[in-house]
């Protein structure tokens, strides 16, 4: 069972940034994805990034050239830098990690993340 738990979140401005962070319970060398989802208010939980075993990423399109998916594996902890944030990335964001092991897949808790002027 890995724990993931995310931390980073907060409220800014419109134009502002942060960067999440995702720390694992187990070595990341165990790790085959880390996955950035984030759910909006009313809204379906939808995937903003992807980073691979290997460091390979992968956004949607609406995180794409504002935010970036990197990890450590040294320290067991990857990290979302999201800039030029706008109200409509307001939501909670969590980070998910599918084992290289089974394929099974585990949650953090979420994280707020509040846009407002």
């Amino acid at each position: 069972q890995v724990q993931l738990v995310e931390s980073g979140g907060g409220s800014v401005q419109p134009g502002g940034s942060l960067r999440l962070s995702c720390a694992a319970s187990e070595s990341f060398f165990n790790i085959w994805t880390i996955d950035w989802y984030r759910q909006a208010p009313g809204k379906q939980r939808e995937l903003v990034a992807t980073v691979t075993h290997i460091g390979l990423t992968n956004y949607a399109d609406s995180a794409k050239g504002r935010f970036t998916a990197s990890r450590d594996n040294a320290k067991n902890t990857a990290y979302l830098q999201m800039n030029s944030l706008t109200p409509e990335d307001t939501a909670v964001y969590y980070c998910s990690a599918t084992s290289r092991s089974t394929l099974e897949r585990f949650w953090g808790q979420g994280t707020q993340v509040t846009v407002s002027s």
